[in-house]
């Protein structure tokens, strides 16, 4: 199956948090660890289990963006990837912001011409990647 979401990342289930309604799924990319918070049901239907397979999915208009990569106190969103920004891509009014993390891994994301100027957004920049838990999606094979 094909999808349009722009980001899939592939790691390891590394920790499942399970709740009554919905888990929270760490899913272990090498570097960093991306938490992915999913109905039980779902966890159940995939086969979810530590060690196995997973694919982190994001659509690229969840992601955000800060200049650096010192991690935000202070903020809800439990993803905050670190990396280097690969390319910058400007439209009319929005633009393609693609990060490389330390895997190799590519994070693309959409934002405002206006958001990549003021946060100063440029080819060999530092940036986190920042993506609430409830915008990931989780896959497997």
């Amino acid at each position: 199956m094909k999808i349009s979401a722009r980001n899939q990342l592939k790691g390891t289930v590394a920790e499942i948090t399970e709740g009554a309604v919905n888990g929270v799924v760490s899913i272990n990319l090498g570097s960093t660890v991306v938490k992915a918070d999913i109905t039980m049901e779902a966890i159940a239907d995939l086969g979810l289990a530590e060690g196995m397979g997973a694919t982190a999915i994001i659509k690229a208009s969840n992601v955000m963006f800060a200049a650096g990569t010192k991690r935000i106190a202070g903020i809800s969103a439990r993803n905050q990837i670190p990396g280097t920004i690969a390319s910058v891509k400007k439209g009319a009014v929005n633009g393609q912001v693609a990060l490389k993390t330390a895997e190799g891994s590519l994070i693309k994301g959409s934002i405002t011409n206006e958001a990549i100027e003021e946060l100063g957004l440029a080819e060999g920049e530092e940036a986190l990647a920042i993506v609430k838990s409830t915008d990931v999606m989780v896959g497997v094979e």
